[in-house]
């Protein structure tokens, strides 16, 4: 195994992983003992899914989110640097995509430390692999506005680089206030714009369907409290 900054991938809900990750990814994580975390009870539960006789008390973890500095991050890498792999496990789908993760792997590139990102579920690639929308050209928001006034503007921006620039545009929201999100969406959109929800992806439950905004209205479902990805195209 080569000494690397290693990326990864997790379920991204109740999923086996098996149906989602290759058995390389486990041999890898098997041989890592630091490992850079977004949150520490889901990384260590994680990690036990992975291979149930882990033990998880002879790891050593690192927490990394919002409020983390450059300065602890850049500590985080010591033992990489002497040369121990290390492991970034985000909540969910693939670290340093739209989440902590990239600022980790961003001070590594400046150390010029190897960074081995693995295969695994991506929550963006995949909602736009289902959606029949634009794969030449997509952009990925994360989150919008949580003002109305605001969200409203940003949707119909949105929307409109669909149609000027024949790009599919991706985005997310809290899953408690999804069906708030729908709402402002079927009410600022042209009923002839596609809307794709994206829902459970990979996980038994999954949903995604793509229809036009006339074709939503009355026949939305309830999507609280589930992981959502939404996209709009012409």
């Amino acid at each position: 195994m080569e000494t690397a900054l290693y990326l990864i991938p997790v379920t991204l809900g109740d999923t086996s992983i098996e149906s989602v990750l290759p058995s390389y990814n486990k041999e890898i994580i098997l041989g890592i003992r630091h490992f850079i975390v977004e949150d520490l009870r889901s990384a260590r539960r994680f990690l036990k899914k992975v291979e149930r006789s882990i033990d998880i008390d002879s790891l050593q973890f690192y927490p990394l989110n919002k409020h983390t500095t450059p300065d602890e991050i850049s500590g985080y890498l010591n033992p990489l640097i002497k040369g121990e792999s290390m492991g970034v496990i985000s909540e969910a789908g693939c670290p340093a995509v739209a989440d902590p993760g990239a600022d980790v792997v961003a001070i590594a590139q400046r150390k010029n430390l190897k960074v081995v990102p693995l295969v695994g579920p991506s929550s963006i690639i995949l909602s736009v692999m289902g959606s029949g929308f634009n794969g030449q050209s997509f952009a990925f928001h994360g989150y919008l506005p949580v003002d109305g006034g605001e969200r409203a503007k940003k949707i119909k921006q949105l929307e409109q680089r669909v149609y000027s620039e024949n790009q599919t545009q991706l985005f997310i929201e809290t899953p408690y206030r999804n069906n708030k999100m729908i709402e402002d969406i079927l009410q600022n959109c042209r009923p002839s714009t596609k809307l794709c929800i994206a829902a459970n992806i990979t996980c038994e439950d999954e949903y995604i369907k793509t229809k036009t905004v006339k074709e939503w209205k009355g026949k939305v479902p309830d999507l609280a409290k589930i992981p959502c990805i939404f996209l709009l195209y012409q």
